[in-house]
């Protein structure tokens, strides 16, 4: 079984079917593509404007910046002071709340960012929950022009991408200001501590 299925066994039922077989990376690697795929088969639930899709039952701030292209699904909540970029993908009832910021990446149903979060390029499976001020950072700046590359399951994975976060499995919570270095795999129903630190990156010099 692959990586994405392994961690989130409700893809393949779900709009992101067809790219199950891929690695985790190469989906945050190319999401405005795939986030503007999925906009063209919307149904009359959702309000599209500037490549930006909001559906009806979902509630949204004052305040908060969405741009496409963009994918808000069903009974969603987005506090004030939020930030969607990059090519984002909200399964249904998900919440980003206020001040959080997610780039890049793919969420699945019930998954929450409390508020003050940052999420870079990553798959983050259902009921997944993002205490206040936990992170998961996507680039390296104390390796310049590394790619991300991190060790799991006993191998070396090298992403060949120059920002990848992390997939994250259904039921994961991590807890205040934890933070999930670049490059992370964390399977179904990791509870990262509080202040706590995941970080399974390999230096360029030890590949």
């Amino acid at each position: 079984m692959n990586l994405l299925v392994r961690h989130i066994p409700a893809l393949p039922a779900s709009a992101l079917a067809d790219l199950a077989a891929e690695p985790p990376w190469a989906l945050t690697g190319a999401a405005d593509d795939i986030v503007r795929r999925l906009l063209a088969g919307l149904g009359a639930d959702f309000s599209v404007a500037d490549e930006v899709a909001v559906h009806a039952s979902t509630r949204i701030e004052p305040g908060a910046v969405l741009k496409g292209p963009l994918v808000v699904g069903p009974r969603c909540f987005i506090g004030h002071g939020a930030t969607l970029r990059g090519g984002v993908w909200l399964e249904e009832a998900c919440t980003i709340g206020p001040g959080s910021e997610l780039k890049a990446s793919f969420l699945f149903a019930g998954t929450a960012l409390a508020h003050f979060n940052f999420v870079g390029e990553s798959v983050i499976g259902r009921a997944v929950n993002l205490e206040a001020g936990a992170v998961i950072a996507n680039h390296r700046n104390e390796w310049p022009g590394a790619t991300v590359a991190f060790r799991y399951d006993g191998r070396l994975i090298e992403t060949g991408r120059a920002k990848f976060g992390a997939l994250v499995g259904d039921g994961a919570r991590l807890g205040a200001n934890a933070v999930v270095a670049p490059g992370a795999i964390l399977a179904p129903g990791t509870v990262v501590p509080r202040l706590g630190l995941v970080d399974q990156g390999v230096a360029p010099d030890l590949r």
